[in-house]
Parts: C-alpha cells; structure tokens; sequence
C-alpha cells in the first residue's frame, strides 16, 4: 500500500462496555457516584497533607503525590467515558486518541515509578533509620517525583512515536471504551508485527520490573522487620502491608492486559475499567483508612473549616 493512503482514518468508534441503553443507564449512575464520593476523598489527602505541619515526613509528601497522580491518571478516560454513556455513536478523533494513549501511559508509568520511591523511603525508614533525614530529604523527594514524571513521560512518547508510524486506512472500531495500544494496533493496515514486539516489550519492561523490584524490597523489609521488638515492628508492618496491597491492586490488572502478546484475553474490558477507573481512585484511599495520623489530621482540617463556617454564618 502507498505512502500516500496513510492515515485515512480521521476517527475511531468506540464500542463502550455494552451495547444495551439500560445497562449504560446504571453504568453511568454507578461511576458518577463513586466519582461523587472517592474523588473529593483524593483532594481531601492533598489538602490535609499540605495543610497540616504534623504530616511534613516523607511519607506522606509521596501520599500526597500519588493521590494527586491517581486524580490526573482518572480524568483521562472516565470523562469521555461517562459522555458516552448518552451517545448513540461514540467516536474519538486520531489526535484525541493518540493523547489518551500518551497520558494514560504517561501517568501509569509515573505511578508506577512513584510506588518504587515510595518503597525507597520505607526501606531506608527501617533499613537506615539514622540516615533517613539526609538520604530522603525533602529535595530527594523532589527530585524522585520529578523522576517519576520524567520516567513516565519518556515510556509514553517511546510508545505514542511506535503507533503514530503505522497507517490506519481500514476498520476503525474499537472493541473498548477507550483508546489503548493493543486495540489500535490492530488496526494498522499493515504488518504490524515489529512494533507489536517493541510496544510489548516496552510495557513488559515497565510492568514487570517495577513489579517485581517492589515485592523484592517489601519482602526483604518485612523479613528485616522480624529481628525489631513486638511494638516497633506493628506499626511499620502495617505501613508494609498497606503498600504491598496498593502494588497488587495497581500492577495485577496491568500484568493482565499488556504483559500478554496481542490478543484478546476473557474480561478484558472489566479489568480495563478496574485498572483505570476503580483502583487508582481507591489506592490512596487504602492508604488513608489504615493510617491514623492521616485520619486524625483529617478530622482535625474538617473540624477547623466546620468552626469556621458555623463563625461567618453567626
């Protein structure tokens, strides 16, 4: 096929979650009210880290980042989603979904990154408790998160460069609610086999080595954490446990859907909304619910503002 027919296709269809009105009906209403009631709880973390001098550590800057990277990483595909929900063609233009590809990727990668610098700064909590000021400083800090950022964005422009080559001069649905790289790649009117191994390849990579580098590092925390005293060890077994949970939730779905080669897998779009709509939204909530200076600040933030509401109505 000539150069001179690539890129044809203008426009992908989306094909949603399900075909029947009434299923999209209760679809729409059940994601807009966990958006009503999870995502104000992700800007509430940032506000109450930021807000309150007692959650200046490490930790919670890093929990503050991830719960702002989770609210970016949500506003990338449910928007149009939920507009969808009430259109009888759903389409998204070539530029549009090649920066839903680039952003979605950008932020996952990001994350993922981020959940590394986070197991970094429990490690040398309890592997160098006398060292920590100065190896996680609030300037390490920066500089991790902005790693991550970079990280994240050199993944996503690696991938957004491989797909942008290929010609779309054919079909152009797409069976999902959004546009990710198996499906588009697909539909490429042409041997698409080298970029496949290489778009496979580069999400493996990132996949499954921060997967993998973080169970190592929480495995050998928690065996660390066998020789503290009963007291000590609870509350930073906790912690541990806490972001292992979060790992699961977030790499299983990923592992899922892209470290497989290219073809369709059972439930592929129920873990696809799992994996960009439900769980990024509830990790920092996971979080927040089993620790207790988070929750205590948290009261303390909504009692100050409550008093200070009930004093400008008096």
């Amino acid at each position: 096929m000539g150069q001179e027919n690539w890129t044809v296709v203008t426009t992908f269809i989306l094909q949603g979650l399900s075909p029947a009105h009434e299923v999209q009906l209760v679809l729409f209403f059940l994601f807009l009210l966990f958006y009503i009631i999870v995502l104000p709880g992700n800007v509430l973390i940032i506000l109450t880290v930021w807000g309150d001098s007692r959650l200046g550590s490490p930790m919670y800057f890093l929990l503050a980042n991830l719960a702002f990277l989770d609210i970016c990483y949500c506003s990338v595909t449910p928007p149009k989603m939920l507009a969808d929900f009430f259109s009888r063609r759903k389409t998204i233009s070539y530029m549009g979904c090649m920066a839903q590809i680039f952003f979605l990727h950008l932020l996952g990668a990001a994350e993922a990154f981020l959940l590394l610098t986070m197991a970094y700064d429990r490690y040398v909590a309890v592997c160098q408790p006398l060292r920590y000021t100065s190896m996680v400083s609030r300037g390490v800090c920066w500089a991790l998160v902005g790693a991550s950022w970079a990280g994240g964005f050199i993944h996503a422009i690696i991938l957004v460069g491989l797909i942008a080559q290929l010609p779309f001069c054919g079909p152009n649905v797409l069976d999902n609610f959004f546009c990710d790289v198996p499906q588009v790649i697909k539909l490429a009117c042409t041997h698409a086999a080298l970029v496949e191994i290489l778009t496979f390849s580069n999400n493996g990579l990132v996949i499954l080595l921060c997967f993998l580098l973080l169970l190592v590092s929480y495995s050998l925390l928690l065996l660390k954490l066998r020789a503290r005293s009963p007291r000590g060890r609870s509350k930073v077994a906790s912690t541990c446990v806490t972001h292992i949970i979060v790992v699961f939730v977030m790499f299983v779905p990923a592992i899922y859907i892209y470290c497989r080669p290219f073809r369709t897998v059972p439930l592929e779009k129920v873990v696809a909304v799992l994996h960009t709509v439900v769980f990024p939204l509830t990790n920092p909530m996971i979080y927040t619910l089993r620790n207790k200076e988070v929750k205590s600040a948290m009261r303390r933030m909504v009692g100050r503002y409550g008093s200070w509401g009930r004093e400008l109505s008096k």
